[in-house]
């Protein structure tokens, strides 16, 4: 699906979907403790396509749901906070596309390479 706007003196723009997800996903891996944005089983698509952020498009007004991975240690819900606020913000910035929700899900937690040693000991 595609946001049209057909109000430009030189013609008409059309932003995809794709770009949106895009956007959202950047913005999303710009906040610290944000290590990935993945689907929740980690595989992509039957497409090829990793489906780790969907936009839903209704009345040129955008719904997002990205896929988290947060570092180990990291309080989530303030993390969580970050991302909502700067996908946002990225998006309808861009785009000039107002966006109505950010949805996460916090899919997995990623450990730093020396605490994952420090396990096996």
């Amino acid at each position: 699906m595609d946001v049209t706007n057909t109000n430009g003196m030189n013609g008409s723009l059309q932003i995809s979907t794709e770009v949106i997800a895009k956007i959202a996903r950047l913005a999303a891996l710009e906040i610290e403790g944000v290590k990935e944005v993945r689907t929740s089983s980690g595989v992509k698509s039957l497409l090829g396509k990793s489906r780790n952020v969907s936009v839903a498009l209704l009345d040129d007004v955008a719904e997002i749901t990205l896929n988290l991975v947060v570092e180990y240690g990291s309080k989530i819900p303030s993390v969580c906070e970050k991302v909502q606020e700067n996908v946002k913000s990225a998006v309808q910035n861009m785009t000039s596309i107002t966006v109505s929700k950010v949805n996460l899900v916090v899919v997995g937690v990623q450990v730093q390479p020396e605490e994952e040693e420090a396990e096996q000991e």
